[in-house]
């Protein structure tokens, strides 16, 4: 079931107008497949191909982890890894899709969180 019908394209660029620290913006459905988004111009891609694939995959991984302990802590609002060369976030969108964005390490990144969920929680009211 989907929760919103925003165009995931027009949010992923916005994300990446919000902020220059923004390197990628995009949505991945359950089967890790990119359905939107892509990669800020100018900026060297760290990961392609089928590093890429695995990168998502992980990110898949690690919110299945948490979704089993959701009736105790409550769902996964998003996920921040900061690695030495590039900060990752997820945020769930809904069951089927995650919204992945990564940025430039100490990046603002709870301002870019707080605009996805507006967006998103815009639409499922």
């Amino acid at each position: 079931m989907k929760l919103m019908a925003t165009n995931y394209d027009d949010l992923s660029q916005q994300v990446l107008d919000l902020d220059s620290d923004v390197r990628f913006a995009g949505v991945a459905n359950s089967k890790g497949e990119l359905v939107a988004g892509g990669q800020r111009d100018n900026v060297e891609e760290m990961l392609s191909g089928d590093d890429v694939k695995m990168s998502i995959h992980y990110a898949l991984q690690k919110r299945e982890l948490y979704t089993n302990l959701a009736y105790k802590i409550g769902a996964e609002k998003s996920s921040i890894t900061e690695y030495g060369k590039v900060t990752l976030i997820t945020i769930p969108i809904n069951s089927n899709e995650l919204f992945l964005i990564s940025t430039q390490p100490r990046a603002d990144y709870l301002k870019i969180i707080d605009f996805v969920h507006s967006h998103i929680s815009e639409e499922s009211k």
